[in-house]
């Protein structure tokens, strides 16, 4: 991690370069596991993310269980889920407050390290539960200048658009090429607001696309110029098959520099299979920035236990049967 701002001037004309070269490649087939960057040890596997994580006390779980105090759910979900840090999410169109929602967040973090899922690119979801977003992509674009003016230098994660590569196949190639270029300029935008800036890109999960075809998807969308890739966010894949399978896509990009976020905050019981509100599910591991494991900066709660997917409630709405089910099985 330590070499990275050495390596930060080339990395957009690598981007380039990559993409051609995964093409050519034709990296569809999982390709093999990383080496371990031998300039890092597992002690400083998480140097470029200075905590401790930041816990939102406006969260939609805090507001909840202050509000249900006698209520028999709330010390259970106050005491394994409210705790927690989480991201909050940017998931609506709103230039004239976003910026500072954003300054006003990063204030009240104070010297934690706070988490945003930034979620509102044009045709979000293919419209899904979670559809919306910014309604073409120059509006994008000057909604992200604002989320960017709004970080200053304060340290921060950013989730930068959940499914917006894994989900892409519901566009033609036109669409496809100019959300790779929307998300090329996002990633270049939010880094100018500091070297404390640090955006993964979307790496889907293992039971989606192959390692090669989703590092292609990557590459294409100017992840050299990230700081990695995140996998599971609002699924359910265990830790040890995001991390098997995120050092693949790692390994396929070829550059060390790239580490892996996992989500890790509803993969206690693995997936059923099913997306949308499973029964069954639970909590994973707490989030962290100490993994103990070099390619991995931090397993994070990116998608907030208890928030809907868009089955059992609207998505994003925080259903306490959901919550309480998560912590309890």
């Amino acid at each position: 991690m330590r070499v990275r701002i050495l390596r930060r001037w080339h990395r957009t004309a690598l981007a380039g370069l990559l993409g051609a070269g995964l093409a050519l490649a034709g990296l569809a087939s999982a390709a093999p596991a990383a080496e371990p960057d031998p300039g890092r040890s597992a002690s400083d596997a998480s140097a470029a993310l200075p905590g401790p994580l930041y816990v939102d006390p406006d969260s939609q779980v805090r507001r909840w269980t202050a509000a249900n105090p006698g209520d028999w759910r709330q010390p259970v979900i106050a005491d394994r889920i409210a705790s927690q840090p989480q991201a909050r999410w940017l998931s609506q169109y709103d230039p004239g407050t976003v910026q500072q929602e954003v300054a006003d967040y990063m204030s009240a973090a104070g010297d934690a390290l706070p988490v945003l899922s930034v979620y509102g690119i044009p045709d979000r979801d293919c419209g899904g539960a979670s559809s919306g977003g910014a309604p073409d992509l120059p509006s994008y674009q000057n909604w992200i200048r604002l989320i960017a003016a709004g970080l200053g230098d304060h340290p921060v994660v950013i989730i930068l658009e959940t499914d917006a590569l894994a989900l892409e196949d519901c566009l033609d190639q036109a669409g496809r090429d100019a959300r790779h270029a929307a998300l090329r300029q996002a990633v270049t935008t939010l880094k100018s607001a500091g070297p404390q800036t640090h955006v993964y890109l979307d790496g889907g999960h293992s039971a989606w696309h192959s390692p090669g075809d989703q590092a292609a998807r990557l590459a294409a969308s100017g992840v050299t110029a990230a700081d990695g890739v995140f996998t599971n966010v609002s699924n359910f894949r265990t830790t040890a098959q995001e991390i098997a399978y995120g050092k693949q896509i790692l390994a396929a990009l070829g550059d060390p520099d790239l580490n892996l976020v996992v989500d890790t905050s509803r993969n206690g019981n693995g997936s059923n299979g099913q997306w949308c509100d499973p029964s069954g599910r639970a909590l994973g591991a707490d989030p962290t920035l100490a993994t103990g494991d070099d390619a991995v900066d931090a397993l994070l709660w990116v998608k907030p236990p208890g928030e809907a997917d868009g089955c059992a409630a609207r998505a994003g709405q925080f259903v306490p049967d959901l919550a309480y089910a998560l912590a309890t099985n």
